[in-house]
């Protein structure tokens, strides 16, 4: 059982040992750059552990799921009253069909879920398919780890594999490149990761950026408004674009550089390859997951996909009034809403970080109610509460250890829009999981087994 490695892990430790990993960890995590911003990615003592059957469950039923979605990005780029379903913004229908030059537009993504191992209990919340964050971070703090005595003497009695997130990364950008690259462009392109130069998340960059010039290619941070668009190529200085690997928004983009800015105009030059491309955000809307899960959208998917999106998926809609199922009984969906705030969720359609999100049984009366009547008025969509994952989590408090009850995310990384490896897991303590903005922690994941 997995509880059974848990439970060797955590009673390794006592309040030396424990004092004694955490001064270990705080030292690796400041030389590794382990921070969001002045603030420690890792506030436990353990890393987060799957059994091999376990994993490739999750494994298999992403995998089935992602089919189920590039089937509905497919289907949004033909049908444009498909795609009014995910509400995009103006600026959206505009660059969404800019060709890309490649098979995947989310080169890399990540699906976001509460799963509990032990009960074969999977559901997704969230599918990241714009710009994943933390490849980097997890990579370093996997390395991190294996430094600490505690993991050393739990091997004995386990093996330990963790994954290799930012080789995958690289892997999966280069393919791209040469997809989209033929015979007249450099065989081993300069890349540029984009990204405002205050961003939280700039020492996982630097990491993504040391391990490109550890591979051999010449990679730089750029903030996008230093790039140039001159003489059919793209430009920061005199450092010559070929791949930008984006982790900038394309709202923020846009928002702060307007539709016409030198990206854009690299693009549709074709004088540069962005991963991920501007398309892939038609499913990084929260809307994505009720065009899933609607039944008017039933005939997109094959019988396994959609027993995948019935098992995986929470029930989900835009809201607006409307007659649709919940559990297949009908109702009228803006009353619905009204009355159950006990078991839902409404969330903006296109915000991250958990801003905007309203907990139907954490809210008042009267805070659901403005919700509801702003979500009208906006793009939101409404969503079934999902049973949460826990587990305990080991950490040192006033020279102390403590073992402690964790919310676990656990967030599966996927390549080329069709491949999982590795993942990231985020624990909290409060319902809402989000690190950057200070309500989490990042700890690696290794797959364990009990030695014979």
């Amino acid at each position: 059982m997995l509880r059974d490695a848990i439970a060797f892990y955590n009673d390794l430790l006592d309040d030396q040992s424990a004092v004694e990993a955490q001064a270990t960890l705080n030292e690796q995590m400041r030389a590794r750059r382990l921070f969001f911003g002045e603030r420690p990615i890792c506030n436990v003592l353990r890393p987060h552990f799957y059994k091999p059957e376990q994993w490739d469950f999750l494994k298999r039923e992403t995998e089935t799921l992602l089919r189920a979605f590039a089937k509905a990005h497919e289907a949004c780029l033909r049908q444009p009253e498909l795609r009014a379903q995910l509400a995009l913004e103006p600026y959206e229908e505009a660059l969404f069909s800019l060709e890309i030059g490649y098979e995947a537009p989310w080169n890399t993504s990540r699906l976001d879920s509460f799963y509990d191992p032990d009960a074969g209990r999977l559901k997704f919340v969230e599918y990241n398919a714009e710009t994943p964050a933390g490849m980097g971070y997890v990579d370093e703090m996997a390395e991190a780890f294996l430094s600490l005595e505690v993991m050393r003497r739990f091997q004995q009695h386990y093996t330990v594999r963790s994954f290799t997130l930012v080789r995958s990364l690289i892997a999966t950008l280069l393919d791209a490149y040469r997809q989209w690259s033929g015979k007249d462009r450099p065989e081993r392109p300069q890349i540029a990761i984009a990204d405002w130069q205050d961003v939280q998340t700039l020492n996982e960059h630097h990491i993504i950026r040391d391990h490109l010039a550890q591979a051999g290619y010449n990679a730089i941070l750029c903030d996008p408004r230093a790039m140039e668009f001159r003489n059919g190529a793209l430009y920061v200085g005199d450092f010559r674009v070929d791949l930008i690997y984006k982790r900038v928004l394309a709202s923020e983009l846009i928002g702060r550089m307007g539709i016409d800015n030198p990206i854009v105009q690299a693009l549709k030059a074709r004088a540069v390859c962005m991963c991920n491309a501007f398309s892939a955000k038609l499913m990084a809307k929260k809307a994505s997951f009720a065009l899933l899960s609607d039944e008017q959208n039933a005939h997109l998917f094959t019988a396994e996909e959609r027993a995948a999106i019935e098992a995986h998926i929470p029930w989900t809609r835009r809201v607006s009034e409307r007659h649709t199922h919940f559990r297949g009984q009908p109702i009228d969906l803006v009353p619905f809403i009204a009355q159950n705030k006990a078991f839902l969720v409404l969330k903006p359609n296109d915000e991250y970080g958990g801003k905007g999100v309203t907990i139907g049984w954490e809210a008042s009366d009267e805070e659901w109610a403005a919700t509801l009547r702003q979500a009208l008025q906006q793009p939101y969509v409404v969503q079934e509460r999902v049973e949460a994952a826990f587990e305990d989590y080991p950490t040192v408090i006033d020279g102390k250890l403590h073992i402690a009850h964790r919310l676990v995310d656990a967030d599966p990384y996927i390549y080329h829009g069709k491949t999982v490896s590795g993942g990231l897991t985020r624990l909290s303590a409060a319902a809402l999981l989000n690190v950057t903005a200070g309500a989490g922690s990042i700890t690696p994941t290794f797959i364990v087994e009990k030695r014979a």
